[in-house]
């Protein structure tokens, strides 16, 4: 009997230890030291699982600020600017699981349907009304209306996308809960962009919000 107690709790250490390994894995790892600005990509001569360290002896006060998202970048052809900011541009965000990013869109603007394999993604709506949401894997939408001051998160992993229904230029800041989110789009050339089908598109996410239950899909309107 002994022998295969001894025996049980080994096999569940076991599990123990592999589960938690592998939620390790599942997440960017804690920083182990205060504070990794990572050195530029450019200057590089190693390449491992995330980006190495500067001299702590170089390290400085402005690696731990950025001017990235100051400025709008340039809009693509739903009217849209995403700018995802990473501790490639922002060195002091190394080893801290985050990352932040602005979207500026133009009245009636898109920002297509995409997602981060990597992080779950919240906003805030500094500016405009929107119309956002996100898709599940049981293929139900749930989408929200955002004013200026709402927050809304997208789920990692799950397509989402931000319709600008108000009457002026729209702008969103959003952080990441990892270092290097990465983005995965649906590319334009894998379906029609004339005029007339962006309409369409719009159109029918505009259409999801006028019942709360269509076709088995969710949806909620504030």
């Amino acid at each position: 009997m002994k022998p295969f107690v001894n025996n049980l709790f080994f096999m569940f250490f076991f599990v123990v230890v592999v589960l938690t390994n592998i939620q390790i894995c599942f997440a960017d790892c804690d920083n182990l030291q205060d504070t990794c600005p990572s050195i530029s990509p450019n200057k590089q001569t190693i390449f491992i699982n995330g980006l190495p360290c500067k001299n702590p002896s170089n390290v400085t006060s402005q690696d731990f600020k950025t001017v990235e998202l100051s400025k709008a970048g340039p809009k693509d052809i739903f009217g849209a600017s995403v700018k995802l900011v990473t501790a490639f541009e922002f060195p002091g965000l190394n080893t801290l699981g985050l990352s932040i990013g602005r979207t500026d869109i133009e009245n009636d603007g898109l920002v297509n349907f995409h997602y981060h394999p990597r992080a779950t993604e919240m906003i805030f709506v500094k500016k405009g009304v929107l119309m956002a949401g996100f898709i599940d894997t049981q293929n139900q939408v749930f989408q929200n209306v955002l004013k200026v001051g709402d927050v809304c998160v997208f789920p990692k992993g799950l397509f989402h996308y931000i319709l600008n229904q108000g009457f002026e230029d729209a702008t969103v800041y959003s952080v990441y809960n990892s270092q290097n989110p990465g983005q995965v789009s649906i590319i334009p050339t894998t379906f029609d962009t004339t005029l007339e089908s962006l309409d369409m598109l719009k159109k029918r996410i505009i259409s999801l919000s006028t019942s709360q239950v269509q076709d088995g899909i969710i949806n909620s309107t504030t």
